[in-house]
Protein backbone atom coordinates (compact mmCIF):
# COMPACT_ATOMS: atom_id res chain seq x y z
CA UNK A 1 0.00 0.00 0.00
CA UNK A 2 1.64 3.58 -0.83
CA UNK A 3 1.32 6.13 1.72
CA UNK A 4 1.72 9.83 0.63
CA UNK A 5 2.16 12.33 3.10
CA UNK A 6 2.28 16.11 2.43
CA UNK A 7 3.65 18.76 5.01
CA UNK A 8 4.44 22.53 4.65
CA UNK A 9 4.91 25.29 7.07
CA UNK A 10 1.32 26.47 6.70
CA UNK A 11 1.72 30.10 6.48
CA UNK A 12 3.94 31.76 4.19
CA UNK A 13 4.43 35.93 3.97
CA UNK A 14 3.47 37.08 0.22
CA UNK A 15 6.89 37.15 -2.41
CA UNK A 16 8.24 34.46 -0.80
CA UNK A 17 9.28 31.04 -1.86
CA UNK A 18 7.34 28.34 -0.83
CA UNK A 19 8.45 24.55 0.02
CA UNK A 20 6.76 21.88 0.66
CA UNK A 21 7.38 17.95 0.49
CA UNK A 22 5.31 14.48 -0.15
CA UNK A 23 6.50 11.73 2.02
CA UNK A 24 6.18 8.69 -0.10
CA UNK A 25 6.31 5.29 2.23
CA UNK A 26 5.51 1.20 0.21
CA UNK A 27 7.05 2.43 -2.48
CA UNK A 28 10.04 3.86 -4.03
CA UNK A 29 9.62 7.16 -5.80
CA UNK A 30 12.84 6.36 -8.14
CA UNK A 31 12.47 2.28 -8.89
CA UNK A 32 8.20 1.81 -8.27
CA UNK A 33 6.10 2.66 -11.88
CA UNK A 34 4.33 5.92 -10.63
CA UNK A 35 4.41 9.12 -11.23
CA UNK A 36 4.01 11.95 -8.94
CA UNK A 37 1.81 14.67 -9.04
CA UNK A 38 1.12 18.21 -7.22
CA UNK A 39 -2.49 19.63 -6.90
CA UNK A 40 -3.80 22.46 -5.20
CA UNK A 41 -7.68 23.77 -4.04
CA UNK A 42 -7.62 27.43 -3.31
CA UNK A 43 -10.80 27.98 -0.85
CA UNK A 44 -13.84 27.59 -2.76
CA UNK A 45 -12.67 26.65 -6.37
CA UNK A 46 -11.76 23.55 -8.37
CA UNK A 47 -8.78 21.19 -7.98
CA UNK A 48 -6.00 22.40 -9.95
CA UNK A 49 -3.35 20.41 -11.35
CA UNK A 50 0.10 21.55 -10.81
CA UNK A 51 2.92 19.41 -12.22
CA UNK A 52 3.95 16.29 -12.42
CA UNK A 53 7.54 14.36 -12.14
CA UNK A 54 8.88 10.83 -12.88
CA UNK A 55 10.67 8.28 -11.41
CA UNK A 56 13.50 9.22 -13.83
CA UNK A 57 13.37 12.87 -12.53
CA UNK A 58 11.68 14.08 -15.84
CA UNK A 59 9.40 17.05 -14.87
CA UNK A 60 6.28 18.65 -16.62
CA UNK A 61 4.13 21.68 -15.28
CA UNK A 62 1.38 23.81 -15.63
CA UNK A 63 1.94 26.60 -18.40
CA UNK A 64 0.08 28.91 -15.97
CA UNK A 65 2.86 27.82 -13.17
CA UNK A 66 6.12 26.83 -15.14
CA UNK A 67 7.79 29.87 -14.43
CA UNK A 68 7.48 30.08 -10.96
CA UNK A 69 7.14 26.28 -9.97
CA UNK A 70 9.97 23.28 -9.23
CA UNK A 71 9.45 19.79 -8.53
CA UNK A 72 11.91 17.57 -7.36
CA UNK A 73 12.85 14.41 -5.16
CA UNK A 74 15.01 13.72 -2.24
CA UNK A 75 15.94 10.60 -3.37
CA UNK A 76 17.55 9.55 0.18
CA UNK A 77 14.58 10.42 2.09
CA UNK A 78 11.95 9.27 -0.28
CA UNK A 79 10.19 12.34 -0.54
CA UNK A 80 8.84 14.53 -3.57
CA UNK A 81 9.47 18.42 -3.10
CA UNK A 82 7.17 21.05 -4.74
CA UNK A 83 9.10 24.92 -4.94
CA UNK A 84 6.82 27.80 -5.85
CA UNK A 85 8.62 31.09 -5.87
CA UNK A 86 6.84 34.86 -5.08
CA UNK A 87 4.28 33.34 -3.43
CA UNK A 88 0.88 35.50 -3.20
CA UNK A 89 -2.31 35.65 -1.12
CA UNK A 90 -3.83 33.71 -4.29
CA UNK A 91 -1.57 30.91 -3.94
CA UNK A 92 -3.46 30.35 -0.90
CA UNK A 93 -5.17 26.22 -1.00
CA UNK A 94 -5.01 23.18 0.18
CA UNK A 95 -2.08 21.57 -1.88
CA UNK A 96 -1.99 17.89 -2.45
CA UNK A 97 0.55 15.78 -3.70
CA UNK A 98 -0.66 12.00 -5.60
CA UNK A 99 0.65 9.00 -7.49
CA UNK A 100 -0.25 7.50 -10.71
CA UNK A 101 0.97 4.54 -13.15
CA UNK A 102 0.73 6.47 -16.30
CA UNK A 103 1.72 10.39 -16.94
CA UNK A 104 -0.93 12.06 -16.84
CA UNK A 105 -1.21 15.66 -17.91
CA UNK A 106 -3.77 18.06 -16.49
CA UNK A 107 -6.06 15.76 -15.45
CA UNK A 108 -7.78 17.00 -11.94
CA UNK A 109 -10.64 13.81 -11.87
CA UNK A 110 -9.46 11.84 -8.40
CA UNK A 111 -10.24 8.49 -9.90
CA UNK A 112 -7.75 8.76 -12.61
CA UNK A 113 -4.86 8.51 -9.85
CA UNK A 114 -3.67 5.91 -7.93
CA UNK A 115 -2.71 6.85 -4.68
CA UNK A 116 -3.55 10.92 -2.66
CA UNK A 117 -2.19 12.33 0.04
CA UNK A 118 -4.51 14.03 2.73
CA UNK A 119 -3.04 17.25 1.78
CA UNK A 120 -1.75 20.54 3.30
CA UNK A 121 -3.07 23.92 4.00
CA UNK A 122 -0.98 26.82 2.80
CA UNK A 123 -1.94 30.27 3.56
CA UNK A 124 -0.49 33.19 2.11
CA UNK A 125 -0.76 36.22 4.31
CA UNK A 126 1.56 38.57 5.57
Amino acid sequence: QVQLQESGPGMVNPSQTLLLTCTVSGASITTSPYYWSWFRQPPGKGLEWMGVISGSGSAWYSPSLKNRLTISMDTSKNKVTLQLLSVTPEDTAVYYCAASKTLILGATTMDSYDYWGQGTQVTVSS
